[in-house]
């Protein structure tokens, strides 16, 4: 019956997917607030044309033009761009989530009668509860969602996995979608939730009638066959929570829920227990489902991604987060204005229903750079909104990250030479907010099938750690193009992509991450940008050091493989002022170059100010000296030149702007000259120094998540990172020492004790963000942005 309802669905007529009208003119209509109505968003429809073939793609006139809009036709404000949907994500109070699971179409009278015989009582849930009932029920049962209860699931996940693919691996040919992505979610649900071997065929039958009650646009005729499923799915559910009731000791949600309820009677009630017991199959199946088949297509359809994580599953997790980001299963949620309020530059007023659209946000160029790409080794792919943002983000998120690595890791492993079915059309069930395809083609070789060759491959698996993915694993190999001496114990590495193919762009103070043998090192961008598929470093053979920059002296030659992580860039280049001075100690030059190259193209006023042992050790002079001419000061020890910072800064204009990069005791003494205007003063450390955790003299204390309404313990042997990871709250890290700003978060009361070696004076004086890697609270309690 159900499948039935999906095809009447997707024979609806359709008018064709890129119709527009009168683009940036203004119509005849007004919104609520008396303001005309736009063509475009007088042209806009949720259910047909554009927004059902690509959202993104459908409103990139909306985050360009009017990313706030009014609807006519859905009778919705519609919001398209990340900062806004993240603001209205992260105000639970003004912007209610409680029409979240509203009908987009009213049933009929002769439904809602279908819907009574079944004594269908859906009530709110987690999704569209407002506070303080929301968080109290969630802090009552986050329990089974956090990592360590979570991994119980991963042997089940990948017994089911294997099992399936089994089925077809000899085949030469499946439907991924009919053969597994739809099943295998709803197994894992169903067992996450505790119900009983026997009762998971009938509740995978009514399942997918509800996404077609709450988000769709059934005609009045199937309206009645959907109420009789959901009236089924709602009586049958029932059934099985009784049964459960009478044994409820299993490791089951449910279960554990059923146990909760008899310690906090009044706030995990039976009619909640019986809605959540219905909307959890949904919302753990459905988007999980979608989400791999979105990632499984748009990996193969981007050949050289789905190559790079058969050849190195390490980078599976973050495929997975890009893909979420890319082409993510949950298109849009919605929200109840509760006051007069403003989004962004927009009035909306108390009463108006939002659709804030993820999908539109997580393609909005402000936030991701070239956000139409695919771009595996994406450093911040995690800010991704497919899981919402604050309090109501997804608490499954994590299991349904653990499928989808488990997913990709057995398809690249087994079936590396798959494909799609060329010229397949893609059909999708037409709705407002959830989005995966109803199949998914794909074809290979049988006879080239690895294990024929090797069965061993079965035997083993990755270790993905529970969460978001790790940085450290992040990294992509390169080919070293050059190996040229720069200076006495200085060589410049000229690295390039090993097919021709672009890499990501940088600004100047970027650096790299170097990873070589079991050393990994960050060293600045300095050459030229004209060359998209090459990259420049300098590096000091330091004798004093860890190894690592000795380790490449002697061992990494024209030819040789390595791997890099970023580009990122924590020393930026603010171009807004119009006086700058640039001050290098010996490898520093190495971002001060790149900064000085701009600062001539931007035709601004700079001096660089370059100080070394001798001239011999100094890396760039000559290339100095041709390109900045008399704007290049150097200081030689060995020539008995010193350079004073002094009378360097004191001839400086007031509104000068200071960059330095070099060993520390250059950048105290910049500190100390520079305390009374630290807003000028902008630094890049080569070392993390006294960043790391000290338990015996470490103090605890609290910190609020603030947009999660969470309050978390710190003790004196854990970082705040791993206190808020722990319950569920991603922080994106890499070096976590303090160096790399990756772990950034922004604190909104408390006095911090900064430990990093990222944040200029100003910025720490200012209070308003610290790294969650090292940095703590100086006494008593924090509050985070989180």
């Amino acid at each position: 019956m159900a499948s039935q309802v999906l095809q009447d669905l997707q024979s609806s007529p359709a008018r064709c997917p890129f119709h527009h009208s009168g683009e940036g003119t203004i119509t005849d209509q007004v919104d609520p607030t008396g303001r005309a109505i736009s063509a475009n968003a007088a042209a806009f429809d949720a259910f047909e044309g554009p927004y059902q073939v690509d959202p993104a793609e459908a409103l990139r006139w909306s985050r360009a033009q009017e990313p706030v809009f009014f609807s006519p036709k859905l009778g919705y404000w519609v919001v398209s761009r990340y900062e806004d949907v993240r603001t209205v994500f992260r105000d639970n109070i003004t912007f209610s989530p409680s029409i979240a699971l509203e009908k987009m179409t009213p049933n009929s009278p002769e439904a809602n009668a279908i819907l009574a015989r079944y004594g269908y009582a859906m009530n709110r849930t987690l999704v569209n509860e407002d506070e303080p009932v929301h968080m109290e029920r969630r802090r009552a049962l986050m329990h089974s969602f956090v990592p360590d209860e979570l991994i119980r699931h991963e042997p089940m996940v990948r017994r089911l996995t294997r099992e399936y693919v089994d089925r077809f691996i000899d085949k030469g040919e499946a439907d991924l979608v009919d053969e597994m992505l739809w099943e295998i979610p709803l197994t894992v649900a169903l067992h996450f939730l505790g119900v009983p071997e026997e009762d998971m065929a009938k509740l995978r039958e009514y399942s997918i009638a509800h996404t077609v009650n709450t988000w769709g646009k059934p005609t009045r005729e199937q309206q009645l066959a959907v109420a009789e499923a959901v009236g089924k799915f709602w009586q049958f559910a029932g059934g099985v929570l009784d049964k459960m009731r009478a044994d409820p000791s299993g490791h089951g949600w449910m279960q554990y829920a059923i146990r909760r309820q008899m310690d906090l009677p009044d706030v995990v009630t039976d009619s909640y227990l019986h809605s959540m017991m219905m909307a959890i199959i949904v919302a753990a199946h459905e988007t999980t489902a979608h989400a791999s088949a979105n990632a499984l297509r748009l990996l193969l359809q981007n050949r050289d991604a789905w190559d790079e994580i058969c050849a190195n599953p390490s980078l599976i997790p973050n495929a997975v987060e890009e893909c979420l980001r890319h082409a993510g299963s949950v298109v849009a949620w919605r929200r109840l204005v509760t006051a007069d309020t403003r989004i962004g530059d927009v009035a909306v007023p108390q009463g108006a229903k939002l659709l804030i659209v993820t999908a539109s946000a997580n393609h909005d160029e402000r936030h991701f750079e070239n956000p139409d790409d695919l771009d595996i080794y994406r450093d911040n792919t995690t800010d991704h909104l497919t899981f919402g943002y604050g309090s109501h983000q997804c608490m499954g998120k994590n299991i349904a990250r653990m499928e989808m690595r488990i997913f990709l890791e057995e398809f690249t492993k087994r079936l590396p030479h798959m494909e799609l079915v060329p010229d397949q059309t893609f059909t999708y069930l037409p709705n407002t907010s959830f989005r995966g395809p109803d199949h998914l083609y794909v074809r290979w070789d049988p006879d080239r099938n690895p294990e024929r060759r090797d069965p061993t491959i079965l035997k083993g698996h990755a270790a993905f750690e529970i969460g978001a993915p790790a940085k450290h694993g992040l990294a992509r190999q390169v080919r070293v193009a050059e190996v040229s001496q720069e200076a006495d114990g200085v060589i410049r590495l000229t690295l390039e992509e090993p097919h021709g193919r672009p890499l990501p762009s940088w600004t100047p103070g970027a650096h790299i991450d170097v990873m070589v043998g079991n050393y990994a090192r960050k060293y600045s961008l300095c050459g030229g940008r004209e060359n998209p598929s090459r990259l420049q470093i300098a590096i000091l053979k330091d004798e004093a050091g860890r190894g690592g920059s000795t380790y490449i002296h002697h061992t990494v030659s024209p030819g040789a493989m390595i791997r890099i992580r970023g580009p990122k860039n924590h020393f930026r280049l603010d171009e807004s002022a119009e006086h700058y001075l640039l001050v290098a100690g010996g490898i520093g030059i190495t971002p001060i170059i790149a900064m000085a190259d701009r600062l001539k193209q931007l035709g601004k006023d700079y001096t660089i100010y370059y100080a070394g042992r001798s001239l011999a050790s100094m890396a760039f002079i000559d290339r100095l000296r041709l390109d900045h001419g008399d704007r290049l000061h150097l200081y030689a020890k060995a020539e008995s030149q010193q350079l004073d910072l002094n009378a360097v800064i004191r001839s400086a204009p007031g509104d000068t702007r200071i960059y330095a990069c070099g060993p520390e005791r250059l950048l105290q003494a910049l500190d100390q000259i520079m305390q009374d205007q630290p807003e000028r003063l902008h630094v890049e450390h080569f070392s993390a120094i006294g960043t790391q955790l000290d338990p015996d003299n470490e103090v605890p204390f609290e910190v609020e998540l603030k947009d999660s309404q969470l309050s978390v313990q710190v003790p004196a042997d854990q970082t705040l990172l791993e206190a808020i990871r722990a319950v569920g709250v991603d922080v994106p890290s890499d070096c976590e020492e303090g160096l790399c700003g990756t772990c950034e978060v922004n604190v909104v009361a408390g006095e911090v004790d900064h430990r990093d070696k990222v944040l200029s004076n100003a910025e720490r004086a200012e209070g308003r963000r610290m790294m969650a890697c090292c940095s703590r609270a100086r006494s008593g309690k924090l509050v985070l942005a989180l």
